[in-house]
């Protein structure tokens, strides 16, 4: 093991989050470098009993040390993931969601994208009020800056990928709204002449991504889109379950300050504690913190790890295979170990 050392924020919630920080830990283990990890109670237990001043320390140490893994929280009287997008002023998600092989899905294509979403505004901003009886109204806000920060975002992600990138929204219904972020869009393209750029509409889009999704490799776009999206795609690839995410947070230079990552995933409360959960995508999450961490052969040898292990059949119950979360996370370990050896 080298002396390399990264401190870690990390984010414990409810369910079956403790038995993914322990698959985390256990990947940790078989690294050839430190992850020190700082842990948070954003339970819904300790949300009841500390009010705000758990999110006041989680905030703290994320800005601090700058990097951080969540895992999943239960929302009850308010969404953790929504306190600390605002608090950490991430403006950019990133969901890459790919097929699986080993993994049964009910498509027959093979899907292979990263949605690129803003982080803020568009309908999640406003709860809305009624107007009299019979009528209901909410306000849909877009801002440059944040469309300026996920179409960087989404054109280097093209570059490092060798992929294209489309923007989507509903620019021919919301004119102004959308019309914004497809103008910033557009005008971001122009520094990047060399990856390949076009707008499709995001009713076209679902469609295209069904029928013919080799034409998509980045895909960036607003909220509200950017969430139905990377759902619907990660339903293409077999579960909700096997996707990851990271949250961004940029300064005025568009160099990212704060980032953290996650699993997509619920609490899952009904197969806590059971070795049941399948801890897929937060291994993928933390295969793409080590990849932001600038470890990108051990990102990649993690990542391949995992995917070999599902190709062979070594898989959770929930997928089709036999084994449990820990006997899993074991598997993908001793691969990792033995990838790492060898290279």
């Amino acid at each position: 093991m080298t002396d390399t050392s990264y401190t870690i924020v990390e984010l414990l919630g409810d369910g079956i989050s403790a038995e993914l920080s322990q698959s985390v830990h256990r990947i940790a283990e078989s690294l050839p470098f430190r992850l020190s990890f700082v842990p948070v109670d954003l339970s819904d237990e300790a949300r009841c009993k500390g009010g705000t001043d758990c999110y006041d320390e989680a905030v703290a140490l994320m800005l601090e040390h700058g990097t951080s893994i969540k895992y999943p929280t239960a929302t009850t009287r308010e969404s953790p993931n929504k306190v600390l997008r605002d608090r950490c002023k991430f403006a950019v998600i990133h969901r890459p969601v790919s097929t699986i092989p080993g993994i049964e899905n009910n498509f027959t294509k093979s899907i292979d994208i990263d949605v690129v979403r803003i982080a803020t505004g568009g309908t999640y901003e406003d709860a809305g009020r009624r107007v009299g009886p019979d009528t209901a109204v909410s306000l849909r806000v877009i801002s440059k800056g944040p469309c300026k920060h996920a179409s960087r975002f989404a054109f280097r992600l093209a570059m490092l990928r060798g992929k294209g990138v489309v923007s989507t929204s509903k620019w021919t219904i919301q004119k102004e709204t959308d019309g914004l972020f497809e103008e910033v869009a557009a005008r971001v393209a122009k520094d990047y002449p060399t990856i390949p750029y076009r707008k499709e509409l995001f009713d076209a889009l679902l469609a295209g991504l069904i029928m013919n999704p080799d034409r998509y490799g980045v895909i960036v776009t607003p909220n509200e889109y950017g969430d139905f999206l990377s759902d619907t795609a990660c339903g293409l690839i077999g579960s909700i379950g096997l996707g990851d995410s990271a949250s961004y947070a940029f300064d005025d230079d568009g160099q990212i300050t704060t980032a953290m990552f996650d699993p997509a995933g619920g609490t899952a409360p009904d197969i806590a504690g059971q070795d049941l959960a399948n801890p897929t995508a937060a291994l993928l999450a933390m295969a793409n913190m080590l990849r932001h961490l600038g470890e990108v052969k051990a990102a990649d040898a993690l990542k391949a790890s995992l995917l070999a292990a599902l190709a062979d059949g070594e898989k959770t119950r929930d997928i089709g295979g036999t084994l449990g979360t820990k006997a899993f996370t074991e598997t993908v370990a001793k691969r990792l170990e033995s990838q790492l050896a060898s290279a």
